[in-house]
């Protein structure tokens, strides 16, 4: 199963995100978190988050860019989730062996993202990676849809269509190891 954890605090103005999540909500074994929407008011039932975490296979962190960074109720989701002891430290091993994919957009182009000691986009993925890392986790190449605030409808059909064929294989990848674990068993 691949759970995304949806992150972004203005959802209704967010036609790039939106296109994502429609590209794959019917997806068999795809669930979507919308932490706005959960957790209006920052108030996290990290119980409920734990038991999701636990089913999924792959975790997908989908959020805008805010500021070269994510917004902050997927950081706190974050801070209060991953919790030691059941993520990571002595027997916080709940996470170990899935899969993280980050899933981001941005309004402007790569260039923007250009700036300081480490000018490359994949530098900003760097805390969410060493956290999935630090929690067990295997890190899965991003994904990414730049240009949001001027890209047209064919562009984010496409976006859409590359999101869901990403998923698509990893579940029948995934599926195909799965269906050989069980016959081994069996």
């Amino acid at each position: 199963m691949i759970l995304i954890i949806y992150a972004h605090p203005y959802p209704r103005h967010s036609h790039a995100n939106q296109r994502l999540l429609q590209a794959v909500k019917d997806i068999p074994g795809v669930e979507i978190r919308t932490l706005y929407e959960l957790y209006p008011d920052f108030n996290i039932d990290i119980s409920a988050e734990q038991r999701a975490l636990e089913q999924a296979d792959m975790v997908v962190l989908q959020h805008p860019m805010q500021w070269y960074s994510q917004p902050p109720l997927l950081k706190l989701w974050i801070d209060k989730v991953l919790e030691h002891g059941w993520a990571y430290g002595h027997d916080g091993n709940a996470l170990v062996g899935k899969d993280c994919l980050w899933v981001v957009t941005s309004g402007g182009d790569e260039q923007h993202f250009a700036l300081g000691d480490y000018p490359n986009f994949a530098a900003l993925a760097q805390p969410l990676q060493a956290t999935a890392i630090y929690c067990g986790m295997k890190w899965q190449p991003y994904f990414a849809v730049h240009d949001t605030f001027t890209c047209n409808e064919p562009a984010l059909i496409a976006a859409g269509e590359a999101y869901r064929q990403r998923l698509v294989q990893y579940l029948l990848e995934h599926g195909e190891a799965a269906a050989e674990q069980e016959q081994a068993h069996g």
